[in-house]
């Protein structure tokens, strides 16, 4: 019996669905090049792969392994065992810098406890050296707050500290910026005082006639101690005199220049009632006529000595 020839006319099978990405099919089915593919081979052939295969240097990989992690250990431990002791000193430290702290706050206020007492016992002597003027030489000393009818005056650097040109500062070797310069609160005090106040301090700062305001680099220092601007004045006497005296002394005049210039902002008002405090400590020095040195031979001219 004879068998049916094949069916020739079946269709052919049909193509695969990622036949469009050849390229990417290539690459995710043959990632590795040939020609490290065929490297890779050829050690694997000779026995050159990667992997120890002796005995020996498997031990030796072996040993490096646990050397790497007792390193590891160890470096672990220490610094568990380091953690306490450094957190135990860090304790130690910051009770040092408190105990420090509370010391010079202690100091700080025997300091000022001393201050005060010196302060009462000058005022005590001013007033019994002092007859029935005791009230007004520890005015004039500034060894008593006052309160009264006055001026406040704020100076302030301007807000453009770079400005150039000529103007009153050029004389006096000052460059030429918007900043507020010692001389320049020595002009307005002295003005100050010449216009008729009674008394005078700059933030909050007493002036008496031993008061220096100096410089040191940028700062301002009335009595050392450094001021911060804007810089603030009052004085104690007849406000409107005061104030009326100072805008015309030459003093008043620099000031304004000052405004004008170098753009030093200025305000001067009058008040009805300002508290100034005394100044923190006097020092009094007084001379006395020297006496006659018999010995030298010397002609007593009666100079005194301080």
């Amino acid at each position: 019996m004879s068998q049916p020839p094949p069916d020739r006319s079946s269709a052919p099978p049909p193509p695969r669905p990622d036949a469009s990405m050849s390229l990417l099919t290539t690459v995710m089915e043959h990632s590795l090049d040939e020609g490290y593919a065929e490297a890779s081979a050829r050690r694997e052939a000779e026995g050159r792969s990667g992997m120890p295969r002796t005995l020996k240097s498997k031990l030796g990989l072996a040993a490096g392994l646990v050397l790497a992690a007792l390193v590891v250990t160890l470096g672990a431990v220490e610094a568990r065992v380091a953690a306490p002791v450094v957190a135990k000193e860090r304790e130690e430290l910051i009770a040092r810098v408190n105990a420090e702290t509370d010391s010079a706050d202690a100091l700080e206020a025997d300091v000022e406890e001393l201050r005060k007492d010196v302060g009462e016992r000058q005022r005590k002597a001013l007033e019994e050296h002092g007859g029935d003027q005791g009230g007004l030489v520890a005015l004039l000393s500034g060894a008593t707050p006052v309160e009264g009818p006055g001026i406040e005056l704020v100076v302030d650097d301007a807000e453009n500290t770079d400005q150039g040109g000529g103007g009153p500062r050029e004389s006096t070797g000052f460059a030429d910026t918007g900043r507020v310069r010692d001389r320049d609160m020595q002009r307005v005090v002295n003005g100050l005082w010449q216009s008729g106040a009674e008394a005078v301090a700059i933030n909050g700062q007493r002036l008496t006639a031993l008061s220096a305001i100096r410089a040191a680099g940028d700062a301002i220092l009335v009595d050392n101690r450094p001021l911060v601007p804007p810089y603030t004045v009052l004085a104690v006497g007849d406000a409107a005199k005061l104030a009326s005296a100072f805008r015309d002394s030459a003093d008043g005049q620099y000031l304004q220049a000052l405004h004008e210039s170098f753009d030093i902002r200025t305000s001067l008002s009058e008040q009805k009632r300002v508290r100034l405090p005394a100044a923190p400590s006097l020092i009094v020095r007084t001379a006395e006529p020297r006496a006659a040195d018999t010995g030298s031979g010397a002609a007593d001219t009666g100079k005194g000595t301080s």
